[in-house]
């Protein structure tokens, strides 16, 4: 009998630990070569860990939530080779269906004496194994907030692998709704729930956010009447591969102009080393809402970009957050965000700025309300923008500047279209 010691992979941009977020075995597990040990996440992106061999758990490096550093021990396999340690294979991103056996980073040695101690047959404690189905971390996610048992499904993906459109179709055809219950009962049971993965990142973002930014929010109603009429014939007249257009389009591309004119709100700042860096390119945050939490990916470039184009762009985007797909790249570089809950309800918001931005641009519902237009009330499709800024930064005055042209731009949306 041998040891095999897997460490913590690169997961490469220089990144120098990640985030356990979940063990997809136990001590005293059988496992076989190739199949995907563990997950952990790094900023925002989640990977899977694969073994490189057979044979049986005997030590976790961690628990859920534990921060490992790169080329730490991360799981030991007693094998029917020799002792051995080698870095995980390359992971394999989440969601990404792999190839049903991959070539492993290293081969364990064979010891030069024979191991003399008698072992149990690998083989014949392989076969529990295969009770555990093939999932990403986020369809396991996904199937646990369902209340879904995976081993009720049949995976369509690589090697029965079960891919989240499968628990879709189980959820929309093959899940019978629970009976409801007559009466109210009490209910005392309580349950802790450890915050990991995205949730955790969040947390710390947000606190990140609030503890060292001291927010300014500034709220504007803004008639949306013409720019929903436009919007309405542009839709109708839109080609076949074209995207249905929403608000956001036209708020990027007003948000476009309006910094021009103040290059400080479309920035970052250190604030430890006392930096602001003012962005030539617009890249726009878009806080997108997910099964595992809130992510913001980014439209890179919106300056040169149509509202075609930003619409397009927005919608791979987020359905890349929503799938667990979207790499690091698409989830960092933003200038700029907006925070869209107006299809939600709710006339104001005070949206917490992404740290190290500057500025976060909300939006709230549309609404049909009566407005005076000197000599009688007429009805008005409007909008809030409830915006926040960094008040080290961006005074008051600039902060209602840059909205009052927000809301100029909205509101006459022909001036979005005008060049310079």
């Amino acid at each position: 009998m041998g040891e095999f010691t897997i460490k913590m992979p690169d997961v490469g941009e220089g990144v120098a630990e990640a985030e356990l977020v979940e063990w997809l075995v136990k001590v005293g597990d059988p496992v076989r070569e190739d199949m995907t040990v563990a997950a952990v996440m790094t900023d925002k992106a989640t990977v899977e860990i694969p073994t490189p061999v057979s044979g049986t758990v005997i030590w976790l490096g961690g628990e859920i939530g534990d921060t490992i550093a790169v080329r730490a021990p991360l799981i030991r396999i007693e094998t029917e080779g020799g002792s051995n340690e080698v870095t995980a294979p390359e992971p394999v991103k989440a969601e990404e269906p792999r190839p049903e056996k991959a070539e492993p980073a290293e081969k364990p040695t064979k010891p030069a004496t024979p191991v003399t101690s008698p072992a149990p047959s690998l083989s014949s404690t392989l076969s529990t194994e295969m009770d555990k189905p093939l999932a990403a971390p986020s369809v396991r996610l996904l199937a646990r907030d369902n209340g879904i048992d995976l081993r009720q499904l049949s995976g369509t993906g690589p090697a029965g692998r079960i891919l989240r459109e499968d628990v879709e179709q189980f959820l929309a055809h093959g899940k019978e709704a629970p009976a409801p219950q007559q009466g109210f009962a009490r209910k005392t049971s309580k349950e802790e729930i450890k915050l990991t993965g995205l949730r955790r990142r969040i947390a710390e973002k947000m606190t990140l956010s609030t503890s060292r930014i001291p927010h300014i929010t500034y709220v504007e109603e803004v008639d949306v009447t013409a720019l929903e009429e436009l919007r309405a014939t542009m839709n109708s007249a839109r080609k076949p591969d074209q995207p249905k257009l929403t608000l956001l389009p036209f708020l990027m591309r007003a948000m476009v102009k309006a910094v021009t004119d103040q290059p400080d709100i479309n920035a970052t700042f250190d604030d430890d080393a006392g930096i602001l860096t003012r962005s030539g390119a617009v890249n726009i945050g878009i806080a997108t809402q997910t099964p595992s939490g809130l992510t913001v990916p980014v439209v890179r470039h919106a300056e040169a970009r149509s509202i075609w184009d930003c619409a397009t762009e927005m919608n791979r985007l987020a359905e890349a957050a929503r799938s667990g797909t979207a790499t690091r790249d698409e989830l960092t570089g933003s200038t700029i965000t907006i925070s869209s809950l107006g299809a939600l309800g709710g006339i104001v918001s005070t949206p917490v700025i992404n740290h190290p931005e500057v500025a976060i641009v909300g939006v709230n519902k549309i609404a049909t309300r009566p407005l005076w237009d000197g000599a009688q009330f007429v009805p008005r499709k409007m909008m809030n923008l409830s915006s926040s800024f960094d008040h080290r930064i961006i005074d008051g005055f600039d902060a209602a500047t840059f909205i009052q042209r927000l809301r100029t731009l909205l509101e006459t949306p022909a001036l979005i279209f005008i060049e310079g």
